[in-house]
């Protein structure tokens, strides 16, 4: 839960600049891998956090940009970076306006009514989640995987 602009800011630009380093390892080539076959793809989670990031925004009230319900999944991934370093940069513009005291004020939530500062803890829990999917289907697909929390083998 944040309870600080500054706290969320500070954990977004990091959290979104390793989403970007994963987004970018991701090659067109390598769109359609997945654990298994009917599993969740590198580019799907990718889109995913795109349009699921664009409805924790709307949620907490920002003004943030993103697709809308019924845009098809674009299958080049530059189009998917485009679209999430716009996102990115959104929550930064649009969080910046808020007050400490605007983070406690109650939202809706996915689940039902939630503190602003509880949902947006659980956007950046979120994209760290599948985040971590990609780099294990980025291993699996042979391509490199990019320190995000830290050097990764490739980097020792």
């Amino acid at each position: 839960m944040y309870r600080k602009v500054e706290d969320f800011l500070e954990d977004w630009t990091v959290s979104s600049l390793g989403t970007l380093k994963v987004f970018k390892a991701i090659t067109n080539d390598k769109f359609n891998q997945s654990i298994v076959e009917g599993h969740n793809t590198l580019g799907w989670l990718a889109w995913h956090l795109v349009s699921v990031g664009a409805a924790f925004g709307h949620l907490a009230e920002l003004q943030v940009p993103g697709p809308g319900r019924n845009q098809e999944m674009p299958t080049d991934m530059a189009e998917i970076i485009d679209a999430y370093e716009q996102l990115a940069e959104a929550y930064k513009k649009e969080v910046a306006k808020l007050t400490d005291a605007d983070l406690l004020e109650e939202v809706n939530g996915f689940g039902g009514p939630t503190l602003r500062g509880k949902l947006l803890r659980a956007l950046i829990d979120h994209q760290t989640h599948h985040r971590g999917q990609m780099t294990v289907l980025l291993r699996q697909a042979g391509l490199p995987v990019p320190g995000v929390m830290g050097p990764t083998r490739e980097m020792q």
